[in-house]
């Protein structure tokens, strides 16, 4: 499982050319499943999102979490995340998982999430997306689990 996380001052999915979701202050989570991941890292992955502290204080350090600052998530399923790229020029993605085992990980990835009483939004899973984002420091981390 990894997880790309931006600190972003808004971001939105558009599809079709039609905006499907939008967030204000807050992250946007590109998400990956890949084969062997398990439930208990979807608990690990919400609850690290929760309580990272990535956002300023009053005296501009990293010590506020997307609850403290009542931020929002958006959160897009990134199955490219899984990419292998070691050999050759062409990337791999034989360490992706099925699509509908990573759709329902993804599912209950954002149902997590919601449960912890944040506001989550949602891009559309294997659709064609277009993804803005308004990287805020910019502020960007990787979580692998």
């Amino acid at each position: 499982m990894k997880a790309v996380i931006q600190r972003v001052k808004n971001a939105s999915v558009t599809i079709d050319n039609q905006i499907y979701s939008s967030i204000s202050a807050g992250m946007l989570i590109l998400f990956c499943v890949e084969k062997g991941d398990t439930e208990d890292k979807l608990d690990w992955f919400a609850s690290k999102v929760a309580a990272l502290r990535f956002f300023e204080d009053a005296e501009g350090k990293m010590n506020r979490s997307i609850v403290d600052i009542g931020g929002e998530i958006l959160v897009v399923s990134q199955f490219t995340l899984a990419a292998d790229c070691k050999k050759g020029t062409r990337p791999g993605f034989d360490n992706a998982e099925k699509p509908d085992t990573a759709k329902m990980m993804y599912e209950k990835f954002v149902e997590k999430l919601k449960m912890m009483n944040l506001s989550v939004k949602t891009g559309v899973f294997a659709a064609m997306m277009d993804v803005s984002l308004v990287n805020d420091g910019p502020v960007t981390f990787v979580l692998n689990k």
